[in-house]
């Protein structure tokens, strides 16, 4: 029986048919390519199901819950009726939201351009659809968060791909957005797969190379707040024409909730709203209360983070130790993506063989670069310090039984 992954692989399906046995119509944007992770999810979830241990490397989801203390102030509240909220979210976050920005960047941000979202990936459906028209094109620094792609597709879009350098740290160049002639730029720093951040000039160069071609400038910033060396830097640092988004799924380790939030100029707000109205109706209202409760646990989301800068160190030395060498040290999130070109030509096939052999989950590069990624894998270090030493010790095991 074909496993989880294998059916990642495999051609989308070339037609559905209805209760005549004939073809039923369906559309093109539909027809969107397989989140890979989910399916090495769904194939440990089977290994799982049938005994065996599995560590799980695979998905980018904290290993801490919602912050107690909010927790328990929701809680609290529940006798209180939850219903609609107005679609840009609850007053009272939209507000902590925009003093987040003062307290962190510096920023003196007006909470009226805050929109609270279905989760990041509302966000980004409603930054694509208020932007672009149909068949614009979009560009992609690849490798990159597979999603962008495929919301961008089903949405009637041009999604462009932008090959990467290690030497650039796998971030997009200025000069991209002018010979691509590209409607917009998608960015994010901390990166999804390779954890690196873009300078404030870097991100200034992205922002004036679009605001002189005209493109919109997309921020991806979900990964703030989980940084090492150095901060992230906002889009908002160097302009007001963007749009940044980002959540409350990383650093404020609310996965399952499904809230994340939206900065868009002033101009923009009205028609965000009412492509939220319609799409939507609004966010979750339990999460945007617990997500309000949430920005004031700021000791016990730093403790995360200090177990994240302890499984970073664990993971850079692991996999070096293991004989996969070739990485850009991650400046921010929580991943490692690794070049195993010189083990196999074949990550996705390689990825099942570590889950099968050595009970680890890890997620293959095809997810983030269609063309290149056949080559690299993404190990994430999101979950326990005892998890990460464990799956190393395995992989380690594994690399060296395959060396034998």
């Amino acid at each position: 029986m074909p496993s989880a992954i294998d059916a990642a692989a495999a051609p989308g399906a070339q037609g559905f048919l209805n209760t005549k046995g004939q073809q039923m119509r369906h559309s093109t944007r539909g027809m969107v390519d397989p989140f890979i992770v989910m399916d090495v999810m769904e194939a440990a979830r089977q290994a799982e199901a049938a005994g065996r241990n599995i560590i799980h490397m695979e998905v980018g989801q904290p290993g801490t819950g919602a912050p107690a203390v909010a927790r328990a102030k929701l809680a609290a509240e529940l006798d209180d009726p939850l219903g609609y909220t107005v679609g840009l979210g609850l007053p009272a976050l939209r507000a902590r939201i925009a003093r987040h920005y003062g307290e962190w960047y510096d920023v003196d941000l007006d909470p009226t351009r805050v929109v609270v979202t279905s989760g990041a990936s509302g966000a980004f459906l409603l930054a694509f659809s208020a932007l672009f028209d149909n068949e614009e094109r979009v560009g992609l620094g690849t490798p990159c968060y597979p999603s962008y792609r495929q919301i961008l597709k089903a949405v009637g879009l041009t999604a462009v791909d932008i090959p990467t350098t290690f030497a650039d740290r796998f971030q997009p160049q200025p000069a991209c957005v002018d010979q691509n002639d590209l409607a917009g730029l998608i960015v994010a720093s901390p990166a999804n797969p390779t954890g690196t951040m873009l300078s404030k000039d870097e991100l200034a160069a992205l922002s004036e190379a679009c605001t002189d071609k005209g493109a919109a400038l997309v921020s991806d910033e979900i990964y703030h707040g989980i940084g090492y060396d150095r901060r992230a830097v906002s889009a908002l640092e160097v302009t007001d024409d963007a749009y940044v988004v980002n959540s409350f799924s990383k650093y404020f380790s609310m996965t399952g909730w499904r809230v994340g939030w939206m900065i868009v100029p002033s101009d923009h707000v009205r028609i965000v709203e009412r492509l939220a109205q319609n799409m939507f109706i609004c966010a979750p209202h339990a999460a945007q209360r617990l997500a309000l409760h949430a920005m004031d646990c700021t000791q016990e989301l730093e403790e995360n983070c200090a177990v994240y800068a302890t499984n970073r160190a664990m993971m850079i030395a692991g996999l070096q130790a293991a004989g996969l060498t070739k990485f850009a040290p991650p400046d921010g999130a929580f991943y490692v993506y690794a070049d195993v070109s010189d083990h196999t030509d074949d990550a996705l096939q390689f990825s099942k063989d570590i889950l099968a052999e050595a009970g680890v989950a890890v997620t293959p590069g095809l997810d983030f670069d269609p063309v290149r990624g056949g080559v690299w894998l993404r190990f994430s270090y999101a979950r326990s310090t005892a998890d990460i030493s464990e799956g190393l010790q395995r992989l380690a095991t594994f690399m060296a039984k395959r060396a034998a």
